[in-house]
């Protein structure tokens, strides 16, 4: 595996299941992006995933052929699949693979330790994660959300807001990125 010793700043993204946090990763990362950062993004999986269909090649290497890592290499892309004794952290992934990376945006790893963001809907959840985890409340910057009556000291951004990204954007050059 590749290595590094710098960890680039990340945030992790994190709500409950269907709040939207695909969608606030893509689109914090494309708005960093034409800030002039360079974004990289991570996502958290708790199942295990195949990049290939099994009728390719790469799928026969590391299927078949048993191999420890493949990759696949094209004009436009590179990836890489390897074979883990253990789950990475999201540290871990940036510190080895994005270490030129000006932010990692996560999506998940809400069992981390990394400063977090959380996207709540209260159409789909009545309460937000915040509330079950208190004891880490230091590690949020805010919560992105549809429901302004929260009563939390957290900073709430409204959801629907025009400028909700640009605030989002903000506070991770500010306090993300400036660390």
């Amino acid at each position: 595996m590749p290595s590094s010793t710098r960890r680039p700043p990340l945030l992790a993204i994190v709500g409950r299941k269907n709040a939207g946090k695909t969608t606030l990763v893509v689109r914090l990362a494309a708005t960093l992006s034409r800030r002039g950062h360079r974004v990289m993004t991570i996502k958290h999986g708790s199942h295990t995933f195949n990049i290939d269909p099994v009728t390719t090649d790469t799928y026969r290497h590391y299927h078949e052929g048993m191999a420890e890592r493949v990759a696949m290499v094209s004009p436009d892309k590179f990836a890489l699949v390897t074979r883990l004794d253990a789950p990475l952290s999201a540290e871990e992934v940036a510190s080895l693979y994005m270490s030129d990376a000006d932010v990692v945006v996560c999506e998940g790893f809400k069992a981390s330790a990394l400063p977090r963001v959380e996207v709540h809907r209260s159409a789909l959840h009545a309460e937000p994660l915040a509330l079950d985890d208190l004891d880490r409340a230091d590690l949020y910057r805010a919560i992105v959300t549809d429901d302004p009556t929260l009563n939390i000291a957290i900073p709430l951004l409204p959801l629907d807001a025009d400028d909700c990204l640009d605030r989002l954007a903000d506070l991770v050059e500010r306090d993300v990125m400036e660390r």
